[in-house]
């Protein structure tokens, strides 16, 4: 073997098929060879009782930028994934949707060495304008974000103009993201609480409440089925929902079913207390153990396919600015999201090859970024975690690289710790301090006759 860039030595190299001690080396930015060969090489790190996994791969993330940067940017954004262990994401922007193609190479210009990882751009699907999905995939954009209710300012999607999305996103084998709330129900609670001039946390989980999501996602899931369209479920919240995912793509639908850490970790109730603190949409469901176990189940038996952060932040001056009517929905995750799966594993919930699976594999594979992200193999891009699962530490607000500077989990002991993050084998991270702010590469869509250059290379 000739002579390496990097070799990451002595590890134990964990995916979704197992786990082996093996040396990973790298040459030029991919993973060259990973077996027990130690060939010489400009730096040799010892990783003799660490973990070596594939670097996350966070598929749902909203970074303001542009639009509301003042909330989050993708120089702020992007230094929490990287510390985190995030060396991949795909981002939207709810305030400055792209819509059209040269939407996405203004956003593509824009963000040229402003990001610390690689990322994909997702579109946004307009009701009645299918005409723009074709060129925008082809164009290069990760997925179609859709929302089934008006929220955020983008407008909701019924039935019918549903399913002329996704026949039309079949015609090209293109991916949608679907946001999946009945609007007739949202609107309905919405206008029976303001009438009542409720202004109380409990107003959220009323609202955005569950009827809503079961009913506008088990009629997406059927109308993927129907249609032959790929899609994923955004932000399953509960069992419930999950299960129409499960028998629909048992009848043969293509649908994916994301998860989230807010669904497993937090409860229900919170908002009584914490108002503008818990904001976000679909709210949190669980309400006991036994909830959060069962979610956990979910995951690990691949009913729910893959974990996101759903990334969406604001600042503590801004959650309070407002009354919960007005206030920003969303929680920040991304400093969190890899530390609270690592824990999961402490704690029995998942194992490390399920780490893998549904924060790096298995999210690479559903947006088209496999085999180039999300796996530890020759060919794949060196994005590589050294992980301590005997670290402990507990999270705080002021730990956070996020613009938010807060985290719903403040507060909360975790064991597992990244303790260094690669990105195309360059450290970018280390002992939770992100080093390099312009390493990030766009990647372009599945779509894209781009894609196939950068897979080769």
């Amino acid at each position: 073997m000739t002579d390496a860039d990097l070799v990451i030595a002595g590890g134990t190299v964990v995916t979704a098929a197992g786990r082996r001690r093996a040396n990973v080396v790298v040459a030029a930015g991919r993973i060259a060879h990973v077996g027990p060969q130690l060939p010489s090489a400009r730096e040799v790190v010892d990783a003799a009782g660490l973990f070596v996994l594939p670097g996350g791969v966070d598929t749902h993330v909203h970074l303001m930028d542009p639009g509301s940067p003042e909330r989050e940017d993708f120089p702020s954004g992007t230094a929490a994934a990287a510390a985190s262990g995030v060396t991949t994401i795909i981002e939207h922007t709810h305030g400055h949707p792209v819509r059209t193609v040269a939407d996405l190479m203004d956003k593509r210009d824009y963000l040229r060495d402003r990001s610390a990882v690689d990322f994909g751009l997702a579109a946004h699907a307009w009701p009645g304008q299918q005409g723009a999905l074709a060129p925008l995939w082809e164009a290069g954009v990760s997925f179609f974000k859709l929302f089934t209710c008006t929220t955020h300012g983008v407008p909701g999607h019924d039935a019918a103009a549903l399913l002329a999305h996704l026949e039309a996103s079949a015609l090209v084998d293109a991916v949608t993201l679907m946001h999946c709330e009945d609007e007739s129900l949202t609107s309905e609670a919405e206008a029976l609480l303001r009438r009542e001039g409720r202004l109380d946390g409990g107003v959220v989980p009323q609202w955005r409440n569950r009827d809503a999501e079961v009913v506008a996602a088990a009629v997406a899931a059927l109308l993927v089925r129907r249609s032959g369209a790929r899609a994923t479920l955004a932000h399953v919240s509960h069992p419930e929902v999950a299960s129409y995912a499960a028998r629909e793509r048992a009848s043969g639908a293509r649908l994916a079913a994301e998860a989230c850490p807010q669904y497993f970790l937090l409860r229900e109730e919170e908002v009584l207390d914490l108002g503008a603190l818990r904001k976000f949409t679909p709210p949190a469901r669980a309400r006991t153990d036994a909830d959060e176990a069962e979610m956990w189940q979910l995951l690990r038996s691949g009913v729910l396919t893959h974990m996101s952060s759903d990334h969406a932040p604001s600042t503590l001056a801004q959650k309070a600015d407002g009354d919960i009517w007005d206030v920003h929905f969303g929680l920040p995750g991304l400093d969190s999201t890899m530390s609270l799966l690592l824990d999961a594993v402490a704690r029995g919930q998942l194992s490390l090859e399920d780490v893998a699976r549904v924060y790096a594999e298995n999210p690479a594979r559903q947006y088209g970024l496999s085999p180039v992200k999300g796996r530890i193999a020759a060919g794949a891009d060196a994005d590589i975690l050294l992980v301590d699962m005997s670290a402990q530490r507990t999270l705080a607000n002021e730990d956070v690289l996020s613009k938010a500077r807060w985290t719903p989990y403040h507060g909360r002991a975790v064991r597992g710790a990244v303790v260094r993050t690669y990105l195309r084998g360059q450290l970018i991270a280390e002992q939770g301090r992100a080093l390099r702010g312009d390493s990030g590469r766009f990647l372009p869509g599945a779509g894209s006759p781009e894609r196939v250059r950068h897979a080769a290379g």
